[in-house]
């Protein structure tokens, strides 16, 4: 074999290895997700036709390696007193074996392909050196015919201005440089957010170890705003007990005068809000630590696996929401129910207590909700659909309360036809403040 390929990896271990993902993800998470990144890279390798040689650190722990990527490679540790002295003599101790060509990876890459490898190898065939650069400044591979100690020496690393000092410095001693496909380090919980939404929209990186170790760790934030909601506070308690080492809860008071505050388990976080539903959740996702916002009124009765279902959802959507049924028999309120779920589905409007849940980078993107008394979900839902997203919908839906509703079926339809007429005078342009002024509070 002519041509080598090096991993420069450290051992995955836990507390040692992906830290500037903590607290994000717990230690055993980073050492399980850089474990999936090594099983993505060792794929794409094993495809080309080289050696493959794994530098690591540290040097005692070599075992644990070969157990994720097999006995077939050659294992050395990892020599020198600076990051770019230990490339160089990596580089230098496989070149030094009389490979024609050598190309070095990292590992914060599990998007690397066979193709850029390739690429790297070919690029050698008229160049000294070869790049693949790195979207923050860096690069995730370097590719020579013989050790070149000037893309090395005094550098320091982890600035974004790295791949460019080291290619002035290389071009001012006349080398040759190739570069092959820009790609996207992940080195913090942003850039894991920003994977799960380049492989959202592939379907074929969707089966990769990478993309499975971050949709089963999609971490779900549930956010509830509360005022005044004795009567329903326990029961939305007593459905997401057993949710909560499993994902994050917080209940967002908005002033409560009653006795909401003194019945929710001492289990759950509390934050307190000026009152007002938008104030409410915009304060509760600010707070919040999740991937993906979850927003549900406490009058909600949920699917026992909601939040698979959620999690689901959010593999090919960035906004999503549950069907609706009412805990009425009433045929207006069945009828309610169909029109609602038709105009999520196929006009792409959904509302609050149909439980809205969203990436939290779009969330943030798009301004939070609107700081409005009313018409805060309807006015986002808006802007979604203005922006072209798509809303995916659960499997199963939602059932809530309809104590909005007036009992007798007259007055069931004069409120639907009212609360029409409000969302088409706020189309229209009318003033919040009136619209407002029309919409009862039922606490």
């Amino acid at each position: 074999m002519e041509r080598a390929i090096i991993i420069f990896t450290r051992v995955p271990l836990a507390g040692k290895t992906k830290t500037r993902m903590m607290p994000a993800l717990t230690p055993m998470e980073c050492e399980q997700l850089h474990i999936s990144f090594l099983k993505d890279i060792k794929q794409e390798c094993e495809k080309v036709s080289t050696d493959i040689f794994v530098a690591f650190t540290p040097e005692d722990k070599e075992k644990k390696l070969v157990k994720i990527l097999g006995d077939d490679k050659i294992y050395f540790s990892q020599k020198g007193n600076d990051f770019g002295e230990k490339m160089y003599n990596a580089i230098k101790f496989v070149l030094d074996k009389n490979y024609k060509s050598c190309v070095l990876i990292g590992t914060d890459i599990p998007e690397i392909k066979k193709e850029y490898l390739e690429n790297a190898f070919k690029g050698l065939n008229n160049k000294d050196i070869v790049f693949g650069p790195t979207k923050d400044g860096g690069y995730y591979l370097v590719g020579m015919n013989k050790p070149i100690e000037e893309a090395f020496k005094n550098q320091i690393y982890g600035k974004g201005t790295v791949l460019e000092n080291t290619v002035f410095r290389l071009k001012n001693k006349n080398f040759k440089i190739e570069y092959v496909k820009e790609l996207s380090d992940i080195d913090t919980i942003d850039d894991l957010r920003k994977f799960r939404n380049r492989i959202r929209e592939n379907r074929k990186e969707q089966k990769t170890e990478s993309s499975k170790f971050v949709y089963s760790n999609n971490k779900v934030s549930i956010i509830i705003p509360i005022y005044n909601e004795e009567s329903t506070i326990e029961y939305i308690q007593k459905q997401l007990y057993t949710f909560k080492d499993k994902c994050e809860i917080i209940f967002v008071d908005g002033g409560s005068s009653d006795n909401t505050l003194n019945l929710i388990d001492s289990n759950f976080t509390v934050i307190n809000s000026e009152k007002g539903r938008a104030n409410q959740m915009n304060l509760g996702a600010e707070k919040s630590t999740g991937d993906t916002l979850f927003f549900l009124h406490s009058d909600s009765k949920l699917p026992s696996d909601f939040l698979m279902q959620i999690k689901e959802v959010m593999k090919k959507y960035r906004v999503g929401c549950f069907g609706i049924i009412f805990d009425s028999k009433n045929f207006f309120m069945f009828a309610c129910r169909i029109i609602s779920n038709f105009r999520a589905k196929y006009r792409r409007i959904i509302f609050g207590d149909q439980g809205i849940f969203i990436d939290r980078d779009l969330f943030f993107e798009l301004g939070m909700y609107p700081n409005l008394p009313i018409m805060e979900d309807y006015q986002f839902s808006l802007s979604l659909r203005d922006k072209g997203f798509k809303v995916g919908i659960t499997k199963d839906r939602i059932n809530t309360s309809d104590r909005r509703y007036p009992k007798k079926t007259i007055q069931k339809l004069k409120l639907m036809w009212k609360m029409y007429k409000l969302r088409k005078m706020y189309r229209n342009g009318v003033d919040i403040n009136i619209l407002s002024n029309n919409y009862k509070d039922i606490r």
